[in-house]
Parts: C-alpha cells; sequence; structure tokens
C-alpha cells in the first residue's frame, strides 16, 4: 500500500475516518507521510493539524480516540480511507459525527450492543446489566443456560407470547455472554458468513 503524498504541494491527502462497525462516515481529517506513519505505529488515528501546524491525534484532550482497525487507499493512491473505532463522540461539538448523525447500526441488535456497553461502564448501581456484570462471567453464563431451557419449556407450549418473551430474554443474555468474553455479534456473523461461503 502506498500513499502518494508528493501529489499535493503541501503534502496532505485527504483521510476519511469511518466507523468500522456501522459503515458510518465520522469525520474528514488530513494526514502528511508523519501522521500516517504515526496512525499504524499507536494504533490511534493521527492527522496533521493545519491550524495547529503539527501532528494532532484524535482524542488527546478529550480521551475520545479513533483506533485504528484497517487502512485502504485509493485508486488514485491520493486519498486514505480508515476504519475505526470510535472511543467517544467523534466531532468537537460532541456529536457522534461530524454530520450530527447517530452512529449506530441501524439493526437493533447492534443498537442494543451499544447499550449494554455503556451500561456496563455505567456507575448507576440499579442497572440490571451492571449488576450482572458485577457478578462476573459465570453469572452471565449461568442466566444464559436458565434462560435456554425456559425458551425450550415454552417452545413445547402453545403460548405463543411467553415463547417469544423467553426467546427475547435468551438473545439478551447472549449479547451479555459475548461482551463478557470480548467479543460481539459483529465477530459471530463474520463465522456464520465464512461457513455460508464454503
Amino acid at each position: 500500500m502506498k500513499v502518494d503524498f508528493k501529489k499535493y504541494a503541501d503534502g496532505l491527502v485527504p483521510a476519511i475516518i469511518q466507523d468500522y462497525k456501522t459503515q458510518k462516515v465520522l469525520m474528514l481529517g488530513f494526514m502528511n507521510e508523519a501522521a500516517f506513519i504515526q496512525s499504524e505505529e499507536t494504533g490511534k488515528v493521527t492527522f496533521y493539524s493545519r491550524s495547529k501546524k503539527r501532528l494532532w491525534t484524535k482524542g488527546e484532550e478529550s480521551g475520545n480516540f479513533l483506533m485504528l482497525k484497517q487502512v485502504m487507499v485509493d485508486c488514485d493512491n491520493d486519498t486514505v480511507l480508515i476504519k475505526a473505532e470510535p472511543k467517544g463522540p467523534v466531532c468537537h461539538t460532541g456529536a457522534d459525527t461530524c454530520w450530527s448523525e447517530r452512529n449506530h447500526q441501524e439493526d437493533f441488535l447492534y443498537y442494543l450492543e451499544d447499550i449494554i456497553e455503556l451500561r456496563k461502564k455505567s456507575l448507576d448501581d440499579k442497572s440490571y446489566v451492571r449488576q450482572l456484570f458485577q457478578k462476573g462471567i459465570n453469572k452471565i453464563a449461568q442466566k444464559v443456560g436458565e434462560e435456554a431451557v425456559e425458551l425450550v419449556i415454552e417452545a413445547k407450549d402453545t403460548n405463543d407470547e411467553l415463547f417469544l418473551n423467553e426467546a427475547a430474554d435468551l438473545l439478551f443474555h447472549y449479547l451479555l455472554l459475548l461482551n463478557a468474553k470480548g467479543y460481539n455479534l459483529h465477530d459471530v456473523v463474520r463465522i456464520l458468513q465464512d461457513r455460508h461461503s464454503k
């Protein structure tokens, strides 16, 4: 992968930042070769700030870093597409993106994963999710087992409402368990897609 930093007189190329999960475009910045190299070496997206006239790592003051996941260069080698994981709002206004869009998957399950992550880190002691995470992975795994058994029991009966509610409970606790293990639905979907393609 080669970026043509010499194409423009100032040595800067546009860097489009996209959320690697939701595919939302988060912001546009500019990189010189030093910013590009630092981004790859540190794993934190770094730009060249034309106003500050220096390298600037997104989040260096706010803590809202952009964690580098993938780098792509366009067909002319003069524009960079960076897929990143945002650690908080991206825009200086506090918005998720510089276009004031909400950054979450349109699919509700992916949005629910974001909510679970927020509740896990919450200081609200009344949060069911936070309480469950505080009890540890064994308790979370136990809850998945309990909900699976309850779903099987309801599957043998004819009450559709109870069956669907138990299915929802199982799916919710499954998302909790994935999170506790450091994974998410995206990881599971990728495996299913790989299996499907074979």
